[in-house]
């Protein structure tokens, strides 16, 4: 049976909207907790009612003075006829030639005190206060069990246990009140909740005194209180259902918000974002969370265009830069091819300057081969150098680049820091050689300087050139892009100097940047990472 139940539950389809999947689940588990409630009750007050009405029948027993119990017990063993008086066993308890009925309205038996059944009782019958569902028993030590029910007018018989057991509770009953009981399903079917009373030794034998009670109108009335608690909690679930929908729909409401603001997100408007501050924290972080996402996105796909607009603009700028010389070169080759081979002198000039135009070139090419490696994965040979010390080793280089122009350095000796020897001099000689192209030949300065601050060295160049406009200043470190053509063709350059140059230092952990106005020079400065920085300035100016 269970298996089957399991299989149809799976085959049934559970509700594809949240709300009706939220509802559902907490409908479940309200109907649970009130059937758990249910049980809990049941049990607790049945326990409740069965111990109630133990304690008020002990009450009851202990009213009675014992001695009447006595009396009742002994003539009923004395009664001509009676089973008990005439084998000693208890036999049927019901055969009695005179019964004795016994008066509720009255609490006395019909029989008058001049008959045996008055001088039994010294000539009065004491009231015995019991409903009709009541019976009373008595259980001797040597098996008689006398039942009572023709005296106390009882609708049933009174139940009976085993004698193993009325001898064990012979033993276990004591003489004071306790509420326990015990449940006896009688012959009929029917249970019965009994207490004990232990009524001593009335001569050899040991007396249990039982009265018992029909559970029967007990269960009715925890039935009936069930039943109560049962259609409260259907109107508690109808109500709960009417009530919780509303406000189920109230609470996804921020949901709905964010998938409305999902169906308008597409490649070109990834600026929209979700609604936040929606009064719910789990929804607020979810839409915080995918607002971040998004904001990663945009940031991706930006770069990504402005990666395609760079290449495309890269393929562009070096096509424009190699067919330049290349243009030259088949100009020459066709003033030759013309008869101008003939003639040594156009011949040797032609020669010189498609020898010009090819180490430009294979200039440029180098510098490409350079940027795709550094865009990559670059490798460099790090070493452990003092950078004052390759500074001073390039110095000569530089005055020889310099000219005429003035040149002063400020070095500290004592910067230690692993670096690739040949990239950072590219990076120097690069700087310098864009500082000469922009300063004048014979009033031209350069001020050439390094020191440390805390865990960086700081590498600067400073000239008093033409400077460089707004507009331009940010693109300066773009890959072939030029604020003065025209100067910078004349030093053979292509426009990626700088761009090498930044790759370079971003290589090495470190950061570039140009602070220049117009008519008043330019500086870059270079910040690497260092492992030592000990101040030694040189002061050297040449």
């Amino acid at each position: 049976m269970i298996p089957r139940v399991t299989a149809l539950l799976r085959r049934m389809s559970a509700p594809k909207s949240l709300r009706k999947q939220l509802l559902a689940i907490s409908l479940l588990i309200l109907s649970g907790l009130l059937l758990l409630i249910g049980v809990l009750q049941y049990a607790l007050m049945r326990n409740f009612i069965y111990s109630n009405r133990a304690e008020s029948m002990e009450t009851q027993m202990r009213s009675v003075p014992r001695e009447l119990y006595y009396n009742l017990f002994n003539y009923s063993l004395e009664e001509p006829g009676s089973a008990a008086a005439n084998n000693g066993s208890s036999g049927d308890t019901n055969s009695r030639t005179s019964p004795v009925p016994f008066n509720p309205s009255s609490g006395f038996t019909d029989r008058s005190i001049g008959e045996p059944g008055g001088r039994r009782f010294g000539g009065e019958r004491r009231p015995l206060l019991l409903d009709a569902h009541t019976t009373i028993a008595i259980y001797s030590s040597d098996g008689i069990f006398r039942d009572f029910q023709q005296e106390t007018l009882s609708d049933a018989a009174a139940p009976r246990l085993s004698d193993e057991k009325y001898q064990q509770l012979q033993q276990a009953t004591p003489d004071k009140a306790t509420g326990n009981y015990e449940l006896i399903t009688a012959e009929d079917g029917s249970e019965h909740l009994a207490v004990f009373m232990n009524l001593g030794r009335p001569g050899n034998n040991k007396l249990l005194l039982q009265m018992s009670v029909n559970t029967g109108p007990l269960t009715d009335v925890i039935m009936q209180q069930l039943l109560i608690f049962a259609a409260l909690s259907i109107v508690a679930l109808l109500g709960g259902l009417f009530l919780y929908l509303p406000a189920l729909r109230k609470t996804l409401v921020p949901l709905s918000n964010m998938g409305e603001a999902a169906q308008s997100i597409d490649a070109g408007n990834l600026n929209i974002r979700f609604p936040v501050a929606q009064g719910q924290s789990e929804i607020d972080q979810l839409s915080q969370s995918f607002n971040g996402m998004l904001e990663r996105l945009e940031i991706s796909f930006h770069n990504e265009r402005e990666a395609k607009e760079q290449m495309r603009r890269f393929a562009a700028d070096a096509s424009h830069e190699l067919r330049t010389p290349l243009t030259s070169i088949h100009g020459f080759l066709e003033v030759l091819l013309r008869g101008a081979a003939d003639n040594k002198e156009q011949l040797y000039s032609a020669l010189r300057s498609m020898h010009g135009e090819s180490k430009r070139i294979n200039k440029l090419v180098e510098d490409l081969l350079l940027l795709a490696r550094m865009d990559g994965a670059p490798h460099l040979s790090l070493a452990n150098l003092l950078l004052g010390e390759v500074i001073a080793e390039m110095q000569p280089h530089l005055l020889v680049l310099a000219g005429q122009r003035k040149v002063t350095f400020d070095i500290s000796y004592g910067i230690r820091g692993k670096y690739d020897p040949d990239k950072i001099k590219q990076v120097i000689l690069n700087l310098f050689s864009n500082a000469v192209q922009h300063t004048d030949a014979e009033s031209g300065t350069i001020h050439v300087s390094l020191y440390a601050k805390e865990d960086h060295a700081e590498l600067a160049l400073r000239d008093n050139g033409s400077g460089i406009s707004a507009e331009h200043l940010p693109h300066v470190f773009d890959r072939f892009y030029r604020s003065d053509s025209s100067r910078t063709r004349k030093y053979g350059g292509s426009g990626l100097g700088l761009s090498i140059t930044k790759s370079i230092v971003e290589a090495h952990a470190g950061e570039i940047s140009v602070s220049s106005s117009p008519g008043a020079g330019t500086v870059f400065k270079v910040s690497l990472p260092c492992l030592e920085g000990l101040a030694k300035p040189a002061g050297l100016k040449l």
